[in-house]
């Protein structure tokens, strides 16, 4: 690797810049196209762009200045791992909240990748990518419970058909404000990118098909404990359509953003992560068929802020 740049320049279409650029040079992805434009990598006449959204440059002549790649191999690190099942194809742990899945911006190491690469040897399937390796799904950093990870190609392939098929039961257990009218119902939406805040999910009319089963297991103090049961993975489902119906997570900085202002006891308001937890993770194993089924209790916060809601 040599530091190397790369330019590529052409003429902006109609709409917004990132899908415009997107559109022009086929082989990037508009996230990439994004990430690029907030970089300062972006120039149109002679001028630094960096709002992505901005739909005033049509017809205008641009310059992308690309670096190199990084080759951000994760290196192996001893953290310890709450392993649930092993064998010689696949892994599944129990993630404690505020472990992040695999290396991002803002997170080079101490990762579940890093942990996995350690315990495993470097035996994990290579089709996550240098990153991403054994990854077959993820669960947020604020978010513990169950995840499976793939030691051989073989099994990721396996694993991710299943996902892609629907035939992994996956049920999470949420603490959210208020009490559900509908003890039991399903939620059918689409999915995709909040068009007013990029970083966020949310209900669309274009996006993905998104369907999370939901049962209310008990009612708590302006709070519910619900079962969710994800009948597709859509990043933040549960965490979307449960403030889709007016009950968003407990915790949640993001898609419950006027906790603070509910008169409820002070726990509530001062829980530090959305309470979401990964507690059963079935399948039938992709290389022995044999079927798989782990539950993992709620972690030792979900169970306080339980009791402090008991009605």
């Amino acid at each position: 690797m040599n530091g190397e740049k790369s330019i590529k320049e052409g003429i902006i279409g109609i709409g917004r810049l990132d899908q415009a650029l997107s559109g022009a040079l086929p082989d990037l992805s508009r996230e990439r196209i994004k990430s690029l434009i907030l970089n300062n990598a972006l120039e149109i006449d002679g001028q630094i762009i960096t709002s992505a959204s901005s739909k005033k440059f049509a017809g205008k002549a641009f310059s992308l200045t690309i670096p190199e790649p990084r080759p951000d191999i994760a290196i192996a690190q001893d953290i310890a791992l709450d392993i649930v099942f092993e064998d010689e194809h696949l892994i599944i742990v129990n993630k404690p909240a505020g472990l992040v899945v695999h290396p991002s911006a803002g997170h080079a190491d101490g990762t579940l990748v890093n942990a996995l690469l350690h315990h495993c040897k470097g035996a994990l399937s290579g089709i996550g990518g240098i990153e991403r390796p054994g990854i077959v799904h993820r669960i947020d950093r604020d978010t513990s419970g169950l995840i499976v990870a793939a030691k051989n190609d073989k099994t990721h392939i396996g694993l991710s058909a299943l996902f892609a098929a629907h035939d992994i039961n996956r049920q999470y257990l949420a603490i959210v404000t208020g009490h559900p009218k509908e003890t039991k119902a399903t939620i059918k939406t689409y999915i995709g990118r909040s068009p007013y805040d990029r970083k966020k999910m949310a209900v669309v009319e274009k996006g993905k098909h998104a369907i999370t089963h939901y049962h209310a297991e008990q009612y708590l103090h302006h709070a519910a404990l619900v079962r969710c049961t994800l009948e597709t993975g859509r990043t933040h489902q549960i965490r979307v359509h449960m403030k889709h119906i007016g009950h968003p997570l407990i915790g949640d900085k993001v898609y419950n953003v006027r906790q603070k202002s509910i008169k409820t006891r002070p726990i509530y308001t001062n829980f530090d992560r959305q309470a979401l937890h990964a507690a059963v993770l079935g399948f039938i194993h992709p290389i022995t068929g044999k079927k798989i089924y782990f539950e993992s209790n709620l972690p030792a916060d979900m169970q306080e802020l339980l009791r402090e809601l008991m009605l």
